[in-house]
């Protein structure tokens, strides 16, 4: 299967299962829960109230921690990458960029990336900029 060429437009992912069906399903739940609750009030319609709103809270509380634990992969990359990269100089800067901007610095070229992090470091740039700086995109279709 060929994937389409990634850039600052279309670069975002959604995860279908997640988006499109389990985070949809959660809030319907949790509406229907709390419809009945109001409709009914009750001991059991409270719990299966409060189970609802465990779901929906667990269901996007594992999807933050596998994103999380995916945004600190990409900062190892990065920091592995830019010390290959980059001039001693700005190697020792590394440490300086925040977690955002190593994400967002994911997407340069190796061969762009020396003067975007001299550029990041300089202006303290957001991660908006960052990417829009970019003239060479470096996809990553592993996201989450």
């Amino acid at each position: 299967m060929e994937r389409k060429p990634q850039n600052l437009r279309n670069h975002a992912k959604f995860d279908p299962a997640f988006h499109f069906f389990l985070a949809p399903v959660a809030l319907i739940v949790l509406v229907a829960a709390a419809v009945r609750l109001y409709q009914n009030p009750s001991w059991n319609n409270g719990i299966l109230l409060l189970a609802a709103v465990g779901a929906l809270v667990a269901l996007f509380k594992i999807r933050l921690y596998a994103l999380k634990v995916q945004d600190r992969v990409i900062r190892l990359e990065e920091r592995l990458r830019m010390e290959k990269l980059l001039p001693e100089a700005l190697q020792s800067r590394i440490y300086e960029l925040t977690e955002q901007q190593f994400i967002a610095l994911r997407f340069a070229s190796d061969d762009e990336l020396p003067a975007l992090v001299e550029k990041t470091l300089k202006g303290n740039l957001a991660p908006k900029e960052i990417k829009q700086s970019i003239q060479v995109w470096r996809p990553d279709y592993w996201r989450v």
